[in-house]
């Protein structure tokens, strides 16, 4: 299958498509602009009806972009259609702290003069980004928009076939999963999944408070788990606020100003009065990793092929990691004369992949696992850890590349 005899062979075959992604959310939008950037005929197939997604108001949802998501962006033309609503992170501060004592004496602060590349990352609302999505996807001539859901699908050495609830079917060379955690286009492959559950829920939610934010982010490690406040644009902030489980589900049940009532205590006041903006959501925690990226003429990006803990707030920069390596493989391979959708190429992407997400998952839980409790032991060396780390410019400024994405061998098209 992957001798250059074959490769020709299957270029010469005709397909509905080059490339057959299953899911419309985020990453699978990006690897299609991205695909059919290089001439590449992509199909994007989606179950969820259009209008759902074209999201016009403020429901609360947002992103922390990385800087290398950013560049992918920009690479890609979008960014120039969402830069003037997006909010660089001018600031991160990192601490210890209880529901209404602050943060410790000891903690993490970045600047954005210590990295000489610019912010470590932006703020974007998840309806700019999304019809910017939508608008570029459209306009492609190369881009194909499938609605419909995926029932079955078959690959073999020549090349593959999905079949729609409709009954249609339609034929491709690769089929990609970015269709989330429960991917079904994994499930039908039998791919299994390894994890577990963190017993914590993220409540996630956005806030108008009184006093400006300056774009300084803030995560506040509290024994019942991490609270993310991070800055949009005006006086608002998105807010990631992990809690037992059996803890959330009660506080997701109450009132809005009820909600706001408990928030308090662990927000503090130092952004004055506050009150809730756009919807409320709960999202439980799980770490999932598929134990294979890749199948035969198949292969997995984003949350189908790994859901990590918010932590670190990676989810979709992660995701955007493996577009922008799966781009990259595909390009390098046809360049060298080679079927992209061979086993032998789709192993570069998993290699590549796997690695970096199992060095991220491993970090983001022992962090979560490190923070999320009230040992006084744990407490005291966390802090003097964090300390020491903010005293030490060589080690911050790693930890720094790390966060904005910048580190380890990145794929071209988050390059500069």
């Amino acid at each position: 299958m992957d001798n250059p005899a074959w490769a020709g062979i299957v270029r010469a075959m005709t397909y509905d498509s080059d490339i057959a992604i299953v899911g419309g959310g985020l990453n699978g939008p990006v690897l299609a602009l991205a695909l059919a950037a290089r001439g590449r005929r992509v199909s994007l197939i989606d179950a969820q009806p259009e209008a759902l997604r074209k999201a016009a108001a403020f429901d609360g949802r947002s992103y922390a972009l990385a800087m290398a998501s950013v560049r992918l962006l920009a690479r890609l033309g979008l960014w120039n259609k969402v830069s003037e609503q997006a909010q660089p992170m001018l600031e991160i501060k990192a601490s210890d702290g209880r529901a209404g004592q602050g943060p410790a004496p000891f903690f993490l602060h970045f600047e954005r003069g210590e990295l000489e590349e610019g912010p470590m990352g932006h703020m974007l609302e998840d309806r700019h980004l999304r019809r910017a999505l939508l608008e570029a996807v459209a306009a492609h001539e190369l881009i194909e928009t499938v609605e419909g859901k995926v029932v079955s699908q078959e690959t073999n050495e020549s090349g593959a076939w999905l079949t729609l609830a409709s009954g249609d079917v339609h034929s491709t060379r690769l089929i990609v999963g970015a269709d989330g955690r429960t991917s079904g286009t994994a499930e039908r492959a039998r791919i299994r999944r390894t994890g577990w559950d963190y017993g914590q829920t993220a409540l996630v939610c956005a806030i108008e408070h009184e006093l400006p934010h300056n774009g300084i982010a803030h995560q506040f490690f509290m024994p019942e788990g991490p609270l993310a406040i991070l800055p949009l644009v005006g006086n608002r902030s998105s807010i990631v606020w992990s809690e037992r489980t059996a803890r959330a589900d009660g506080i997701n049940a109450l009132r809005d100003e009820d909600y706001l009532q408990v928030l308090r205590p662990r927000f503090g006041d130092f952004l004055g009065e506050i009150k809730l903006a756009g919807q409320r959501y709960a999202y439980p925690l799980k770490l999932t990793i598929a134990n294979s990226f890749t199948d035969q003429r198949l292969v997995l990006v984003g949350d189908a092929a790994h859901g990590l803990h918010p932590i670190a707030g990676q989810g979709l920069n992660a995701g955007l990691r493996d577009v922008a390596a799966l781009a990259h493989v595909i390009d390098h391979a046809e360049q060298r004369g080679e079927d992209f959708a061979s086993a032998l190429v789709l192993e570069r992407y998993q290699g590549w992949r796997r690695f970096d997400t199992a060095s991220l998952a491993a970090s983001t839980d022992l962090t979560n696992k490190l923070f999320s409790n009230d040992n006084p032991l744990l407490r005291a060396g966390r802090d003097l850890g964090m300390g020491l780390i903010n005293a030490m410019p060589g080690l911050k400024r790693g930890f720094m590349r790390e966060a904005a994405g910048l580190n380890g061998d990145l794929p071209d098209l988050m390059k500069t």
